[in-house]
């Protein structure tokens, strides 16, 4: 039986397609390994987000070529899509092709190589899938964007917005629970605008999901500020329900309304505030994430220090921050970049605040009794990470299991992370 690895990086998103990739190739009696050693063929499903990713990714296949010359390599994911000319020799599979990914294995295993890079249709949603963590689902509810941010390569990749029907994504849900899954995570490139082109919006399909029966939780994936608030009073609604994780994660990008036009984000700073403020308003432990871009170019000194303030104020418990790289073919690519050392300097300054936000928020979690969701192993023998009601990571440790639920006291705070014991 021909033996295959998958290796992913990136997004939620892309975990999603490799998981269906996966349950495909598994469906045509190709055995799914762990251990690249092992492997007959080795599939890299890739991300362009980020210039460090990318680099990491060219470095791996280097390594691959070095290690394993005699293995088959096929180059999946969003780098392909975008970088083709690079990777001619591969075999390569876009992000809308990846139903047909068997046909692409099997072509390489004849020696012929395949660049399966069309993006006039839509993969469908009711594919096969190998999970990687058996207790969360993770269903892509659109594809594509409606941005078009000057900063990201990843339009490029994903191309518009194609959003699946409620319906569908329904039955995708009804089918991970009945795997006893205990957490669905809503993936997209931005759930902001999900149903945009279709008549709907993400408010609606969480409607649906949560009169849906079983012990579960959701978990919504990124939305940007300017799409969120177009339906913002009934999300706030729905948001409400105890089947979904008081997790919001919006991304600002820089606090400066000069910058953030020079980005060609679709929102202003107050916008921004306006839904932070009226969130927490309304949920007490909501945790709120966000993303920064550092050292964008034309930032002056004094528009950092407006980031800095607009994080000082807002207190966000998760900061994902970002030094900012030229990506090909942007059009941020085109201007003048600003000098290393100031974009470093400024990281610091940022990430040292974020790491002082991240400990006074999480010591407001200090004996807190509640429910987790035990959804990953912890690295230490008998340690396991457990998720609370608002998708703030436990550490707990004991003799416990994937998909348990436990009542716990948390008896310790980090930087990153509760510490807890069962009760």
């Amino acid at each position: 039986m021909t033996k295959i690895y998958v290796e992913t990086a990136g997004c939620s998103h892309n975990f999603a397609d490799s998981e269906q990739m996966a349950g495909l190739l598994e469906q045509a009696k190709f055995q799914i390994i762990d251990e690249i050693e092992e492997a007959d063929v080795i599939i890299l499903n890739t991300c362009t987000v980020k210039t460090p990713t990318e680099n990491a990714f060219y470095k791996k296949l280097e390594e691959i070529k070095k290690q394993h010359p005699y293995k088959i390599v096929i180059i999946a994911g969003c780098i392909p899509q975008t970088s083709r000319m690079n990777l001619k020799e591969y075999s390569m599979i876009g992000t809308k092709q990846i139903h047909n990914i068997v046909e692409v294995v099997e072509e390489a295993l004849n020696d012929n190589i395949i660049h399966a890079l069309e993006t006039g249709e839509m993969p469908p949603l009711n594919l096969p899938r190998v999970r990687k963590n058996p207790v969360v689902s993770i269903i892509p509810i659109s594809r594509g964007c409606l941005g078009a941010c000057t900063f990201c390569k990843t339009k490029a990749a994903r191309g518009n917005l194609i959003s699946y029907s409620i319906e569908d994504i329904k039955n995708e849900v009804l089918l991970s629970l009945k795997d006893d899954v205990k957490e669905v995570w809503l993936t997209s490139q931005d759930t902001g605008c999900y149903g945009f082109d279709i008549d709907t919006n993400l408010a609606k399909l969480l409607k649906v999901l949560i009169n849906l029966p079983g012990q579960f939780k959701i978990r919504i994936g990124m939305m940007n500020p300017n799409h969120l608030i177009n339906f913002k009073d009934e999300f706030l609604e729905v948001f409400k329900s105890n089947k979904i994780f008081k997790f919001v994660h919006l991304p600002v990008q820089a606090g400066n309304d000069e910058v953030l036009k020079a980005m060609n984000r679709k929102y202003k700073v107050k916008d921004f505030i306006s839904l932070v403020k009226e969130i927490k308003e309304n949920f007490f432990r909501v945790t709120i994430a966000t993303d920064i871009i550092i050292g964008f170019p034309g930032e002056t000194d004094e528009q950092h220090w407006d980031t800095l303030n607009l994080l000082r104020d807002l207190s966000p418990e998760v900061v994902n921050i970002s030094k900012y790289w030229p990506r090909p073919k942007t059009k941020a690519a085109e201007l003048k970049p600003l000098p290393t050392e100031v974009i470093k300097h400024r990281s610091k300054i940022i990430t040292d605040i974020c790491k002082n936000i991240s400990s006074l928020q999480n010591e407001r979690w200090l004996n807190w009794e509640g429910e987790v969701i035990i959804d990953e192993k912890g690295k230490e023998e008998n340690q396991w990470i457990g998720r609370n009601s608002s998708y703030k990571s436990v550490i707990i440790n004991g003799n416990y299991k994937l998909g348990q639920i436990l009542r716990i006291n948390v008896m310790k705070t980090t930087d990153w992370d509760l510490r807890g014991k069962v009760i």
